[in-house]
């Protein structure tokens, strides 16, 4: 198979991201980004935010999405890793800040794919949607910026998660929007 296209496009990308890396505030907002997203730690903290919002619905997406972002690690992290196992970019040798140097093969990001999933799944029925997805494009952008993942290793994962998030919205909908949507047909 012929990858031209996929490394141009991941040349592109890096060369764009490199006129911005090692700037104090973007190096301390993308490394940040990146630690917040080790493990999907931010996703169950917002999923234990909306929970304390109260609420059944609230606590309900919670624990849909705390449970479903830890089937999206097992599938992405052991599953698909496992049979994609690409390299990941040339390691940097001098990271400004602390960062978690991961073991695994680089395509698709678990750090995009958690983040969208974890974003699709908590930003339905609730208003503070944007806020979801801003933060997993940040953290998903984060790890081209960091240099752990390749750009499509990203898109690649950002079109991973949300398929995930709207499978555990299939699997498990809310309850009060699925009467909500009976009601309108």
């Amino acid at each position: 198979m012929n990858f031209d296209v996929v490394n141009s496009f991941d040349d592109w990308v890096e060369a764009l991201v490199s006129k911005i890396r090692g700037k104090g505030p973007a190096d301390r907002v993308f490394y940040t980004a990146s630690a917040l997203g080790d493990f999907g730690l931010i996703w169950v903290v917002f999923a234990l935010l909306r929970a304390l919002r109260g609420g059944r619905s609230n606590e309900l997406a919670a624990v849909r999405a705390i449970i479903a972002t830890g089937i999206e690690s097992v599938v992405v992290n052991v599953l698909l890793k496992s049979v994609f196992l690409r390299t990941r970019p040339l390691e940097q040798p001098d990271h400004p800040l602390p960062l978690r140097q991961p073991l695994s093969s680089s395509f698709p990001s678990g750090h995009a794919t958690a983040a969208f999933c974890g974003a699709t799944l908590l930003a339905e029925g609730d208003p503070i949607a944007p806020v979801y997805f801003t933060a997993a494009g940040i953290i998903a952008a984060s790890r081209v910026y960091v240099r752990i993942h390749h750009a499509s290793d990203v898109v690649g994962g950002v079109v991973i998660g949300m398929v995930l998030g709207r499978i555990g919205r299939a699997i498990a909908p809310m309850p009060s929007l699925r009467t909500s949507r009976s009601r309108k047909h």
